[in-house]
This record gives C-alpha cells, sequence and structure tokens, in this order.
C-alpha cells in the first residue's frame, strides 16, 4: 500500500521551509496554551474576551494541521484516482462534480443552522468556561470527524443516505430502527429550524426583503457558473457578494419606505413561502439553486462572524459572566433546568457535535464532491468553521451584563410583564438590573420590550449589537446592528431548511425505494417530486401548527430538539464505527467509537432524566402529572391561560415523554445490532463484506490537493 504524502513533509521539501512551518507551530501552539492558561487560572477577575478567541483559533488550526490529516491518511485513504459519485453518476440535479470552494461554501450554509447561534447563548447561564471547553474539544474530536467520516462513507457508497447506510450495513433489525428514527428526528428538527426562521422574519421587511433576494441573486450565479461562463469561480462569487451587499442596503431602505408593507409578511403567510420555497429547491437541480445559494449565504455568515472577530479584537470586551456559575452545579438554572452533565452538551449541539450534520453529509455533499482529497477541507474544514460562530456566539452572551441577560432569558412566568417586575425577579437570582437599564436597552435597539425575549437569538443579537456599535458606529448604531443581526440569523438558519428538505428527499427516496425500487432511483422525475411534497408537507404541517398555536404544532416538539438531535449524532458514529470494524480498520475504530461512548453516555443520561425525573422542570411525566393535578383541581398554571392551554400542557409532555422513550429505544436497537455486527466482524474477519461502490478509474484532472492514499 503506497503511503500518501503531503508537500510540507516529503522529500522536496526545502530545509528552510521545513523550519519556518515547524517555528509556526510552535508559535501557535505556545500562543494557544497561554490564551487557555488565562481562561483556567482566572478566579473571579474579568477577562478579555480576545482570550477566548485565540484559544479557539488556535486549537482549530492545530486539530485541522494534525489531527485531520491523520484521520485522512491512516483511517480513510481517500485516493483522487478513484471516481466520485458525482463523477459516475452525474445527471445534472442531483450528481454534480462541484468547485471544492462552492462546495465548502454550501456545506457550511447547510449544516450551520440555529444551534451554533442559540445553544451557546444559552449555556451561557452555565459559565463562558463550560461551554468554551465543549465547543472547542468537542468540534475536534467528535463533531468534525463525525461529518468527515460520514461524508467520505457515504461518498463511497454513491451519496447514499445515513438511514441507508444503516440498513446495508448494520443489518434489517437495525436498519429499520435507524430509518425510522433519522427520519423522524429529521422532520422534528426541519420543523423547529423553520419555525425560528418564521419568528425572525415575521413583521420584518428588512430581513424578509434582504433574504428573499437571495434568491434570484443565486439563480443568477447558477446560471452564470454552470452555463455562461463556465468555472469563473471568483467571478461570479465578486458579483454574488456585491449583489448580496446591495440587497441588505436595500432591506434597510424598504424597511423605511412605502414598500415596506410588501414585505411586512405574518408568520402564517411566512410558513407558506417556506413550504414552497422548500419544495422548489429539492427538486430544482443542485447547481441552480441550492450550491449557488448556499455558497452566497457563507459569504454572509463568514463576513459577520469575521466582522464579529474584528470587533472583539478591536473593542476588547471583557467576559461578564462567571467562569463556571452556580447553576452549573445546582441544576436549577432559570434559562433551563438540570445540571451541566448531561443537559450543557444536549444545549450546545451544533458547533460541538450535531447528529444533524450527519444527514448532510450523507445527502447533498456526498454526490457534489469532486475528488476524495478534498473531503477533509469540506467534511472538517467546515465544522471548524461553525464551531467558531458558537465560539463567537457565546462571547455575545457572556459580555452583556449578567442582570440583563437574565432579563431576556428567564421565563415570563418568572419575569412578570414589567420592567419592575423583571428588575425585582433578577434580582431574586442574585442579579442586578434596575427598571430604567432594560427600558434603555430595548430603546437602544428600537423594541419594546426585551424582557422574557427567550430563545436565544434576541440574546445574540442584543450581544452582536454591543459589539459592533462599540466599534463601527458609536451608540447611535446599535438598533441597526440589532436588526442586521436579526436577519443574519434568520439566513443563516434558513439555508439548513431548504438543504434538509433536499437530504429529507433523498432520504425517503431510499426508504422507499426497498419497497418499490422506481421511488429509490434518483433520476426518476416522480419519485422526486413526490418524495419532496411528502417532506415538506410534514415538516410543514408542524410548522403551521406551531405558527398559529403557542402550544402546538411544532412548538409541542420543540423540548425534544437537543436530545433527538444528538441520538442522530449516536447514530451515525456507530454507522461509522461498524464501517471501520468491517473493513479491517479495528485499530482505528476508537477515532470514532469513543466520541460514540461519550454522546451514548450524555444522550442516554439526558434521555433518562427528561423521561423519569421526578422535577416537573425536567422529567416530562413529572411535568405531565404536575399539570393534570392542576387541571384536576381548576387551576391554570403558565404558560397555560385557561383550562384548554392546561389540557394541550398534559398532552404535550405526554408525547415528549414517549418520543424520548421511543427514540431512545430505537438509538439502542441500532447500537445493539452494530455492535453484533462488529463482534462477528472480528471474530471472523471478511465474514461482512461492506457495501462500498466499486472501483472506477477517474477521468477528472488531477486533484488540487496531493493527499492522495491507496485503493482500498
Amino acid at each position: 500500500m503506497p503511503a500518501s504524502t503531503l508537500p510540507e513533509s516529503g522529500p522536496d521539501v526545502p530545509e528552510k521551509s521545513r523550519t519556518r512551518q515547524i517555528l509556526l507551530w510552535i508559535a501557535v501552539s505556545l500562543l494557544g496554551a497561554v490564551a487557555w492558561g488565562v481562561l483556567a487560572l482566572a478566579r473571579g477577575e474579568r477577562i478579555s474576551a480576545v482570550w477566548l478567541v485565540i484559544a479557539a483559533l488556535g486549537s482549530y488550526a492545530i486539530a485541522y494541521r494534525f489531527y485531520s490529516r491523520f484521520i485522512a491518511r491512516r483511517v480513510l485513504e481517500p485516493d483522487d484516482r478513484r471516481a466520485t459519485p458525482a463523477e459516475r453518476l452525474e445527471d445534472g440535479v442531483d450528481y454534480h462534480p462541484t468547485d471544492r470552494r462552492v462546495l465548502l461554501g454550501h456545506h457550511f450554509a447547510a449544516i450551520a443552522g440555529a444551534g451554533p447561534l442559540v445553544g451557546p447563548v444559552l449555556a451561557a447561564q452555565m459559565g463562558y468556561l463550560p461551554g468554551t471547553l465543549w465547543i472547542v474539544a468537542g468540534v475536534i474530536f467528535a463533531g468534525a470527524v463525525q461529518d468527515m467520516v460520514v461524508l467520505f462513507l457515504s461518498m463511497r457508497r454513491d451519496g447514499t443516505s445515513l438511514g441507508q447506510m444503516a440498513r446495508d450495513e448494520i443489518g434489517r433489525a437495525g436498519g429499520a430502527a435507524a430509518l425510522i428514527a433519522v427520519f423522524a428526528i429529521m422532520i422534528i428538527l426541519l420543523g423547529v429550524l423553520a419555525l425560528v426562521v418564521v419568528n425572525a422574519l415575521a413583521h420584518s421587511p428588512w430581513g424578509t426583503f434582504s433574504v428573499a433576494m437571495t434568491i434570484p441573486i443565486a439563480l443568477f450565479m447558477g446560471f452564470w457558473l454552470h452555463v455562461i461562463r463556465p468555472g469563473r469561480v471568483v467571478e461570479t462569487s465578486l458579483i454574488g457578494v456585491a449583489l448580496l451587499l446591495l440587497a441588505i442596503v436595500g432591506g434597510s431602505w424598504i424597511q423605511g419606505s412605502s414598500l415596506a408593507a410588501a414585505f411586512t409578511l405574518s408568520p402564517t403567510t411566512l410558513v407558506f413561502c417556506l413550504v414552497g420555497y422548500g419544495f422548489v429547491a429539492s427538486v430544482l437541480p443542485v447547481w441552480m439553486l441550492l450550491a449557488p445559494r448556499d455558497y452566497l449565504s457563507t459569504f454572509m455568515k463568514i463576513g459577520t462572524i469575521a466582522l464579529l472577530a474584528v470587533g472583539v479584537v478591536v473593542a476588547a470586551p471583557v467576559l461578564r459572566t462567571d467562569a463556571v456559575s452556580d447553576f452549573a452545579s445546582s441544576g436549577a438554572g432559570p434559562v433551563f433546568a438540570g445540571a451541566l452533565f448531561p443537559f450543557l452538551f444536549i444545549t450546545i449541539a451544533c458547533g460541538a457535535l450535531s447528529g444533524f450534520h450527519a444527514l448532510v453529509s450523507s445527502g447533498t455533499t456526498p454526490k457534489l464532491i469532486r475528488k476524495e482529497s478534498q473531503v477533509r477541507m469540506i467534511g472538517y474544514g467546515a465544522m471548524l468553521m461553525e464551531s467558531f460562530v458558537a465560539i463567537m456566539a457565546l462571547i455575545a452572551a457572556a459580555t452583556l451584563e449578567p442582570g440583563l441577560y437574565y432579563a431576556m432569558n428567564a421565563p415570563a412566568a418568572l419575569l412578570g410583564t414589567t420592567a419592575e417586575s423583571a428588575s425585582h425577579a433578577v434580582a431574586g437570582l442574585g442579579f442586578t438590573v434596575t427598571p430604567d437599564q432594560l427600558t434603555q436597552a430595548a430603546e437602544a435597539v428600537e423594541e419594546q420590550t426585551l424582557i422574557a425575549r427567550s430563545g436565544g437569538a434576541p440574546t445574540l443579537a442584543v450581544g452582536m449589537s454591543e459589539i459592533f456599535s462599540g466599534v463601527f458606529g458609536g451608540a447611535g448604531m446599535k438598533a441597526f446592528w440589532y436588526h442586521f443581526a436579526i436577519m443574519f440569523e434568520a439566513l443563516f438558519i434558513l439555508t439548513t431548511v431548504d438543504a434538509g428538505t433536499r437530504v429529507g428527499r433523498f432520504m425517503l427516496q431510499d426508504m422507499l425505494g426497498n419497497v418499490w425500487k422506481p421511488v429509490g432511483r434518483v433520476n426518476w422525475k416522480p419519485g422526486i417530486w413526490l418524495c419532496s411534497a411528502l417532506v415538506v408537507a410534514a415538516w410543514g404541517y408542524f410548522l403551521h401548527a406551531g405558527a398559529t398555536d403557542p402550544l402546538g404544532g411544532i412548538n409541542q416538539l420543540f423540548p425534544l430538539f437537543g436530545i433527538a438531535n444528538q441520538l442522530l449524532a449516536a447514530i451515525a458514529l456507530a454507522v461509522c464505527t461498524t464501517i471501520l470494524i468491517k473493513s479491517g480498520r479495528l485499530r482505528w475504530a476508537w477515532v470514532t467509537g469513543v466520541p460514540l461512548a461519550w454522546v451514548v453516555a450524555i444522550t442516554f443520561t439526558a434521555g433518562w432524566q427528561k423521561t423519569f425525573s421526578a422535577d416537573p422542570k425536567i422529567g416530562f411525566f413529572a411535568q405531565r402529572a404536575r399539570y393534570a393535578d392542576a387541571l384536576d383541581a381548576g387551576q391554570v398554571l403558565p404558560p397555560a391561560k385557561n383550562l384548554g392551554d392546561m389540557h394541550t400542557v398534559v398532552t404535550n409532555s405526554t408525547i415528549d415523554g414517549v418520543l424520548i422513550a421511543l427514540f431512545l429505544l430505537l438509538v439502542a436497537v441500532v447500537i445493539g445490532n452494530a455492535a453484533v455486527v462488529c463482534v462477528r466482524a472480528v471474530r471472523a474477519p471478511g465474514s461482512t463484506p461492506v457495501t462500498e461502490a466499486p472501483y472506477v478509474e477517474s477521468r477528472l484532472d488531477v486533484p488540487d490537493e496531493p493527499l492522495a492514499g491507496a485503493r482500498t
């Protein structure tokens, strides 16, 4: 087996160049170590958020340069002489060899949804240090590993979906359980993400206009790059970015003009717009809309986060939260209940480890990748980018005054409806914020109130406006930056919804293809249209019910989001570990096996507590019992406003508890079946063959990256 070589380590690299590289990485390591030391040794004193940025970037650089290369060279062994499914099965709709820069942008935009923005903001109640450690360590050893390995394995199987890979590699029982669990969880995740978009864009003409304009801009970019000027990526990018900036500026103008009413849409109208867009994005050729739109969105996402990082470095805001708060151990936090283990790792999902990413890595991306060596940059690199987004979101929350943070994120039942009641409630938590400060904070961003604006998104927008206004424009620009951040969050999340819908279509085609073969053919138009319609109808139903009823539809399933997402990661890592062992790579199985053990520990612990805890703030059935008893006594407990709402809360708690138990059972079946297959493969090598597609020689150009392994 010929070994892979890289320029920086090959014999032709000049000695001076190698020395410079060694010195460079020593400097990066030392700088990162100093930053981590400052964070670890802080004892009550305020420290600059700059240290968080340095610690994270240093860790990411080392992880990508060394750990991801180790996984690529030793574990996966990509071979650029082997044709990818994008080349072998090119159909102009789903399979299409795509420039690695465009594909990196598409993949990043598809995986980076609400999680890296909202989760770290909520987890800030436990202090900045636990979240930072999990975000950085989690992505390096779990999240980016999962994304990269799933992408590679799916690519070697013609872009097969995660559920179908489980069925093919683990067996019928585990595969059937995985297919059911993955599809059900995916519908919940898409519904939740779409609801965040609806809430962000409702009655916001600026955000609605700017986001809507990305669609025709993306169509223009797709035709320009594919038909008019093929291969001119830089040229297309410059045009697209210029048009995007015009759309953002135009949105600000629209908001203050007579056209504002045309772009001021109700939640219900936005639901139908999202459903229609999701269907169209799922059936159109991927080069026409999905890939260029996600690539375009990446400029907005990365540009904003980079600007935020510059703002942090220039303004050097201090971290105002404790390194580790009292809520981390007591589990009595007002933002969400539960102790640091396991609930921190459920709250911060995307940005550290996210099962949803495995759907994208086994959905659109493996059908577009041009050369196998690009898996490292796209799979591992894009996840590091998302992790940095999570770090910046955590900084935005941690630099706010704690009193304002809790006044925004504690429940309305605790805070009340006035600035005075909120100030009193926050004082009861041990923090200080005056009614005048709450009023002034709302006026500064042109909001009627910031009290009980839970969910994380408004808090992130306020934090970003504080940092941006400190560097760009002063206090008078806070309102502009706040509404810019709200629009930015909606754009961030929408790109996950459209890519997720297409992934859902692939998954449903794989599932139904087991019953009737024509549906499973990715180029059969009736199957494409039917499966796309079924997927958007499924999440669209829950979304519409949630948009019209605060306690119904997807709101009913929202509490399942964190655990369900991490259970998907458990399935993905179980499939990866099984395939590595079956393919004779037992000695490298720890690469995915260790994070699998960790995510199983946190998800099953959290699932057990959410199901059987006697604390109604944590356990679904305990919550059901509490509301049922109150209902029998004729009492109304918040968030219910009447007896009808009380019945709904009882129903919701019952459904959530049953679904969590069902998901845990399905994942246990998958892992148990996978363990049996792994033991069999170890005892009798070759008795459990893998379903990898046959080797076909590539006829595309020489790879851009020199990493290439042996044929396997």
